[in-house]
């Protein structure tokens, strides 16, 4: 292995497969792939195995993803172009304030950078109303953190920044786990607000960084479909399938449904529904706390039919080599709430798995269709928030997949 350069790291090279996936335009090379590993995390130029420059990447010795992209010019990453990465995300989130179709008015909850996405690997940052969390999985990134969090509130002025450093991605880059307060005060519990609703939100103890913001157009898409195809609007019953706080459950209420049934293994994200529900005047949600596996095949071998269901089940294919299994689970949750599908219902599927590309849940959509005997529209397929954007060639980055799907039988 060549040593150091002065001041930074000797370039790594990358065999013939990591180059054509940089060249496609993926900014992952894999370890597998890397033909002279760094002595250390950092960032280094990136050469093929004749040497030729293929770009500057963060970069570390024993990562499964090895090589992160950040461009494919021979300039040296530094913390000015980290903060020029920041500046260009949260300039980003600004201009979709100011764009309708993003239906930002009165969001409080949303993803300020997206990783990848926006260029800066590993960093997460998300606002919870009055309060920053931020998650690094890049150790490369690490030392600039303090820079970056000073960046967030000169631009964003927020009452604290929280680290949530508590994400298996660390431990994978040999980074320290843990949660702190990075800046100011962080409250045990915080309002967002997702342009419709108010949600209280554990930025400490939640999942991820305290709340998912991904879904937040989806909910809405999936009550206004429902209400819009249901026979008698008033009459809609809902179920709301891993509900978590009840997103897609709570909108349909909020839209006109009369009742909605939200299961969820969590006590606690059904409590939190409850709570959102009253504090709305909403009608009283039925809670089913277990395993929905299990719940929904007992609500069909009840007789139940809903006029609006949603799916969506935690990443069930968090490794490449879980997909088989993941899409035959797949299959069975989504073969279970067609059979639930009243006539004419409205089913609204999600899958968060980045390894479950969008055409392969399509299938998998067509097939438990088929073994239900069912006939289904497709009214629209999407993905995540605007706030969360996707970057072209890395497909990891679009992990959302939400179909809306219509019963015609």
């Amino acid at each position: 292995m060549p040593p150091d350069a002065p001041g930074g790291l000797a370039p790594v090279a990358v065999d013939g497969r990591g180059a054509a996936r940089l060249a496609a335009g993926h900014p992952w090379v894999y370890r597998s792939d890397v033909l002279t590993p760094p002595s250390r995390p950092g960032f280094a130029p990136i050469v093929d195995r004749r040497g030729r420059p293929l770009g500057w990447a963060a970069v570390h010795p024993t990562s499964q993803i090895a090589v992160r992209l950040l461009h494919r010019h021979d300039a040296p990453v530094d913390e000015a172009l980290l903060l020029a990465r920041l500046d260009a995300a949260l300039d980003l989130r600004d201009a979709l304030a100011n764009d309708p179709a993003a239906e930002m008015a009165g969001v409080t909850g949303v993803r300020c950078v997206h990783a990848e996405a926006d260029g800066l690997p590993g960093l997460v940052v998300d606002r919870l109303g009055p309060v920053l969390v931020v998650q690094n999985g890049c150790a490369a990134i690490e030392p600039h953190l303090e820079a970056l969090v000073t960046r967030l509130v000169e631009r964003l002025a927020p009452q604290g920044v929280l680290g949530r450093f508590d994400a298996h991605a660390r431990a994978l880059e040999g980074l320290p786990t843990g949660v702190r307060a990075l800046h100011g005060e962080v409250p045990g519990r915080v309002d967002v607000h997702d342009g419709a609703l108010t949600w209280s939100v554990d930025p400490r103890g939640g999942q991820k960084t305290g709340a998912f913001l991904d879904q937040r157009l989806n909910h809405r898409r999936l009550a206004r479909a429902a209400m819009a195809h249901a026979a008698d609007p008033e009459a809609v019953d809902a179920l709301d399938a891993f509900s978590h706080q009840g997103g897609f459950g709570l909108h349909l209420l909020r839209a006109g449904a009369r009742h909605a049934l939200l299961v969820d293994s969590s006590a606690a994200a059904l409590e939190a529904a409850t709570a959102t529900a009253a504090r709305h005047g909403l009608p009283r949600t039925e809670l089913d706390r277990g395993d929905a596996f299990e719940r929904l095949r007992a609500l069909e071998r009840e007789g139940r039919r809903f006029a609006a269901i949603s799916i969506d089940p935690p990443a069930l294919a968090k490794r490449a080599r879980d997909l088989e299994r993941a899409m035959a689970a797949y299959k069975e949750l989504n073969l279970r709430a067609m059979r639930l599908l009243a006539p004419g219902g409205v089913l609204g599927s999600s899958s968060c798995s980045a390894h479950l590309q969008e055409a392969e849940f399509l299938n998998v959509l067509a097939d438990a269709a088929a073994d239900a005997g069912r006939e289904l529209h497709v009214l629209g397929r999407f993905g995540a928030a605007p706030d969360h954007p996707e970057r072209l060639g890395f497909p990891e980055s679009r992990y959302l997949k939400f179909v809306l799907l219509r019963a015609l039988d």
